[in-house]
């Protein structure tokens, strides 16, 4: 009886344990975001360092690729993704809106897909 109550227990904490996903403190991720400028840089890297758990963003403008640092104790990349299209600028999951977009200076506006 006592075995069998002892191998329940063991049992029931590896399979919570396994549960349990670790987060990672210091994840990077890199992701399209559509802009043209300067000014598109340095709203994007804004919008990314807003987030709470952001640890470096860096837009490229050449690649429109944002490389973002984050710990995903505090965050995660659709929160960074979220808080970039809300200020205009598309991203490969989701799209700003077109009233957030249509207030972009008109060399930000960029061709949309």
């Amino acid at each position: 009886m006592k075995n069998t109550i002892l191998r329940m227990i063991l049992l029931f904490v590896a399979l919570s344990t396994q549960a349990q996903e670790k987060k990672n403190k210091n994840a990077h991720y890199e992701f399209e975001v559509n802009g043209n400028c300067e000014q598109c840089q340095k709203r994007i890297q804004k919008a990314a360092f807003s987030v709470t758990g952001v640890k470096s963003a860096v837009w490229n403008i050449e690649s429109h690729q944002l490389s973002v640092s984050i710990n995903e104790e505090k965050c995660s990349l659709v929160d960074v993704k979220n808080a970039v299209a809300k200020v205009g600028h598309d991203t490969d999951e989701i799209k700003a809106t077109n009233a957030v977009y249509d207030k972009l200076h008109a060399c930000c506006q960029y061709e949309r897909k």
